[in-house]
């Protein structure tokens, strides 16, 4: 069952928020890491590169929790908890997209060394349950 976005979370969604996405590990420990966001209706897009712990991880269990803390409203939250899918396709339009979106630049004008990045990966996660206060 699929759990919808608040028009007030999509809303902050739209905005450069960093989240954390936490993913499982081969030993059942947690593994977070900071991550720019895009949203897809309900959906949340992220990218990371193939091989990286956060691609090995969701690959082998795709549950996932993304929790999404405003800087400037600390007491605010939202934890999304859902699965992630994952693709190689639209891989590098994502990253430039988010790039542009979080620092105004395409990603090789960001990251001069993106170059010799593996491929992207585009995840992404399909909310199950949202708690929390925005």
């Amino acid at each position: 069952m699929t759990a919808a976005l608040s028009p007030e979370l999509k809303n902050l969604l739209d905005t450069p928020v960093f989240v954390n996405i936490a993913t499982i590990q081969p030993d059942g420990s947690p593994q977070v890491s900071p991550v720019w966001v895009k949203r897809d209706g309900d959906d949340l897009l992220i990218s990371t590169t193939v091989g990286r712990r956060k691609e090995k991880n969701l690959r082998r269990d795709p549950r996932v929790t993304v929790l999404l803390q405003p800087f400037d409203a600390p007491y605010s939250y939202a934890e999304i908890r859902g699965e992630a899918t994952l693709t190689t396709e639209g891989g590098q339009e994502l990253i430039d997209e988010l790039s542009v979106k979080y620092t105004g630049k395409p990603y090789a004008e960001f990251n001069p060394d993106s170059a010799q990045d593996a491929p992207r990966v585009v995840v992404r996660i399909s909310p199950r349950k949202v708690v929390g206060r925005i």
